[in-house]
């Protein structure tokens, strides 16, 4: 298995799966298993935060959230939605050797244009931020965490 850095979310135990040299873990958001890379490392963390820890069902956890953007086909990470299956939350996941810049931050809100959950939240595993949509295209930033979340 790859080695990859301690996050600030709680530990999570991810069975890998090895195959042709490459690390697999389960999917158990859309089943089956995912290539293992960094920016997943982070998502898998989050998803484990939020139902673990946040009490988000899975089935409230899309991956992938296909989403068109000026006729071209993107996805966000990871969307929560309300119970009456709405967007609640976008989250855009970076790996953790990725700072969170305005850039990431212009991705998600561009992405959320379109979505139209009421919170962002992005995060490298290291450090989240979160914001809420106050509508016409204005955010307000919620929270910093920097600690352990």
């Amino acid at each position: 298995m790859p080695e990859f850095p301690k996050l600030k979310f709680p530990a999570v135990l991810l069975p890998v799966r090895e195959k042709d040299g490459k690390s697999y873990i389960p999917d158990r958001v859309r089943g089956g298993y995912l290539l293992l890379t960094p920016e997943e490392w982070v998502r898998r963390h989050v998803i484990e935060y939020f139902t673990g820890w946040c009490g988000v069902e899975l089935q409230r956890i899309v991956t992938e959230y296909p989403v068109l953007l000026n006729g071209q086909p993107q996805r966000a990470d990871i969307v929560v939605m309300s119970h009456e299956g709405l967007p609640q939350m976008l989250v855009e996941c970076k790996a953790a050797e990725v700072e969170i810049t305005q850039e990431v931050l212009d991705q998600a809100v561009r992405y959320n244009s379109v979505v139209g959950a009421r919170y962002l939240m992005l995060t490298n595993g290291l450090r989240a931020f979160c914001y809420e949509s106050l509508g016409g295209g204005r955010y307000q930033k919620l929270a910093t965490l920097p600690a352990n979340l």
